[in-house]
């Protein structure tokens, strides 16, 4: 989540460019003062997407969730970069970037607040569509904000202001999973018994536990709609230049065609859905007898160092990256996730818990480095490649729902192959990818 969460930063412009997709007016330089309200919808994006990994074991117990049910909680987030993407590109054409902007807010915002009568009501499915309609802002925003970013400034000083961006993002996926569990899993895990319990008390029971579920997405609302009445008074700040129109569906499907940049969308597919997968079971994973046996709320500030992992590692990678080959970097760095999720597989106690959290520090180069892999070659399209690499994203909502039917059928632990067999193919790819270039 940490990586695909800088979808459309993958093709930073080259110092001397605009962004693809824009047409610049020149008033980069007199809008610089909206780069710090930006940057929070960076942070905010990041820190609400995360608290989604709090809510798995929440939701689990409270409506006594089998696994495949309680990941449909991913499967319905992430379908919105699926089915929202291209809707949001053409919003943003439509509306230009300010009022885009304050679109995705309010989207946002109206998702968390449907959070209350999901909990008023203690009905499952509320929980989903909610889930939906938020990410669906975040859709919107992610769309309008990457080339917003670009554009406050400078056009020689814009791939530093989005790694900068990019920092601020995994913050608030570092910081997210800590106000998650105090809020969310202080109260423990615990399953009504609907044996012992009549219908109306079973049902008042869910309402009860679902109380501590609402309360910090209905902060994090308000400071949404906070968020929102500032851009709507900025909307009309100096000229930041429009969207071009995109293009058509079916001439972008056709890229698809083209083996190189078919097989970074794969890629992007699985290595959303391994980062997800574990992102979200990790929480029961850590509270497993077998593992290291935490309560909910312990187990749920651990997942922090994960993404705080993935935070340290994006530091480090660009050091990497200047001296690896980035096929080499990808390859390294996914050999060592999948040997750590095999340590969680098959070992037991501390090691197979620590294992795990340490993923977070090698996926930090993944996405950005697949997604930039992707767009090379692609010249005039690489607007609408990165709009592939985009809705590739939905493999968080389709291989953790597999990991969970998996961990259904066997056992947690064993269920970790899914996402482990998702590392294997991006050391493949990456593997591919080097030596191609040292073909050539």
């Amino acid at each position: 989540m940490g990586g695909m969460m800088q979808a459309a930063q993958g093709s930073q412009p080259r110092p001397s460019q605009a962004p693809q997709g824009l047409r610049v007016d020149g008033g980069g330089t007199k809008t610089r003062w909206l780069v710090p309200f930006v940057l929070l919808l960076f942070f905010a994006w990041g820190f609400a997407t995360v608290l989604v990994d709090a809510l798995v074991p929440k939701l689990k117990g409270l409506f006594a969730l089998t696994y495949t049910e309680v990941m449909l909680t991913q499967f319905c987030f992430f379908l919105a970069y699926l089915l929202m993407s291209l809707p949001a590109s053409m919003i943003l054409s439509r509306i230009g970037y300010l009022r885009a902007v304050v679109g995705g807010l309010v989207v946002m915002a109206l998702g968390c607040l449907m959070f209350a009568p999901a909990a008023r009501l203690g009905v499952y499915p509320g929980f989903l569509f909610a889930l939906f309609v938020m990410a669906s802002g975040i859709t919107l925003l992610q769309v309008a904000a990457n080339p917003l970013m670009a554009l406050l400034g400078a056009p020689d000083t814009a791939p530093s202001r989005l790694t900068f961006a990019q920092f601020f993002n995994a913050v608030g996926t570092t910081v997210g999973p800590h106000v998650g569990a105090t809020l969310i899993l202080a109260s423990g895990v615990s399953t009504p018994d609907p044996t012992t319990l009549s219908p109306a008390e079973l049902a008042a029971a869910r309402q009860v536990g679902a109380q501590a579920v609402q309360t910090p997405f209905l902060l994090i609302a308000v400071g949404l709609l906070v968020l929102a009445v500032l851009f709507w008074v900025a909307r009309n700040a100096a000229s930041l230049g429009q969207a071009e129109h995109p293009a058509a569906l079916r001439d972008t499907l056709k890229l698809l065609g083209r083996p190189a940049l078919l097989l970074a969308v794969m890629s992007i597919f699985l290595y959303v859905g391994a980062e997800v997968s574990l992102g979200s079971l990790m929480t029961n994973f850590l509270m497993l007898p077998g593992t290291l046996a935490l309560p909910a709320m312990e187990a749920g500030r651990l997942v922090g160092l994960y993404w705080g992992g993935a935070m340290v590692g994006r530091l480090l990678g660009g050091f990497v990256l200047r001296r690896l080959h980035p096929g080499t970097a990808l390859a390294a760095c996914a050999l060592a996730a999948a040997t750590l999720v095999g340590v969680a597989v098959v070992g037991t106690g501390v090691s197979a818990g620590v294992a795990l959290i340490a993923v977070g520090l090698f996926n930090a180069i993944m996405f950005p480095t697949i997604f930039t892999l992707g767009l090379e070659g692609m010249g005039e399209e690489t607007a609408q490649a990165s709009g592939l690499l985009c809705m590739a994203i939905v493999g968080g909502a389709v291989v953790p729902l597999l990991t969970g039917v998996l961990a259904d059928h066997t056992t947690l632990s064993l269920a970790l192959l899914c996402p482990l067999l998702c590392y294997v193919w991006i050391a493949l790819y990456g593997w591919m990818h080097r030596r191609r270039a040292a073909v050539a």
